[in-house]
């Protein structure tokens, strides 16, 4: 019966003294399918790879994966398991989903190929790891100062004396007037964090504001941040961020991590499945 064909999917790079042998409490660990991890070598650089079949992680195959939304949650999970793992206690480059290479020689080649790029990029990301902080504005979350607090459904203060019309246009504005205010503390808020990182030596990557099903929680993501911390001040920068809202009414701010650092991370140039190359 004829082998399955298989190609190399990469997960990290790292520095071939960290990762020539898996760290210890990696020895076992398993990537995409249960397949085992290995590492493949080349001068200053390593990769994390495993073995995966090639019907599901080539180019058509992959596709195919992207249709079917359970099986790529599932690949996602596995992917970003290993990644989390070894940078847990190395320097690590995180790649992004699926770069696979026909074989263990193309990915030996792409490694020598952006030695020089990549041992840079290692350099920038030793000692620190990436935070996440996103920023909403939530004009319902607190009143105005200068609004009169008065019970759920009640009219605000003096408005029995007005017609319909009239309460309906003051309370309008008063609407407009705490959305303005929420989104000026936000923009506040935003300017005081990336001055905070900036005390941190903190490098940062915008991404775009999330929405829909993307958004958690209240109020309309304004920022989204990712931010390289060193490692011994990430959870003081966390709550350094997070207070920066408490100052601020209609704000808030949903910090996460520490994680790899995959916003930090330049990919390898996109190859062919041709010869010894990959994807």
């Amino acid at each position: 019966m004829t082998e399955p064909a298989l190609l190399s999917y990469v997960y990290a790079i790292g520095r071939c003294h960290s990762l020539a042998e898996l760290p210890t409490g990696l020895a076992d660990l398993t990537g995409i399918g249960e397949a085992h991890i290995r590492v493949v070598g080349a001068h200053a650089l390593a990769a994390v790879v495993s073995s995966v079949p090639a019907e599901e992680f080539d180019d058509e195959g992959f596709r195919a994966q992207l249709e079917d939304l359970t099986r790529l949650e599932t690949v996602a999970r596995a992917h970003h398991a290993v990644v989390d793992s070894v940078a847990g206690r190395a320097t690590v480059l995180p790649l992004r989903l699926a770069t696979v290479y026909r074989d263990d020689a193309g990915v030996a080649r792409m490694l020598h190929e952006a030695e020089d790029r990549f041992c840079a990029l290692l350099d920038r990301l030793d000692g620190r790891a990436e935070w996440g902080v996103k920023v909403y504005a939530s004009p319902d979350a607190a009143p105005r100062a200068d609004e009169s607090v008065t019970a759920p459904g009640s009219a605000p203060a003096g408005a029995e004396d007005l017609s319909p019309g009239r309460a309906y246009l003051r309370q309008r504005k008063a609407q407009r007037s705490r959305h303005q205010d929420a989104f000026q503390a936000a923009a506040d808020t935003v300017e005081r964090i990336a001055a905070l990182a900036e005390a941190y030596a903190a490098e940062g990557v915008p991404h775009r504001p999330q929405s829909g099903e993307l958004a958690t929680g209240e109020g309309e993501n304004i920022s989204n941040v990712s931010y390289l911390v060193p490692h011994d001040r990430g959870e003081d920068f966390r709550a350094e961020a997070e207070a920066a809202a408490r100052e601020a009414g209609g704000v808030r701010v949903e910090v996460t991590g520490p994680w790899a650092p995959y916003s930090f991370a330049e990919a390898p140039p996109a190859p062919t499945l041709e010869g010894s190359g990959g994807r």
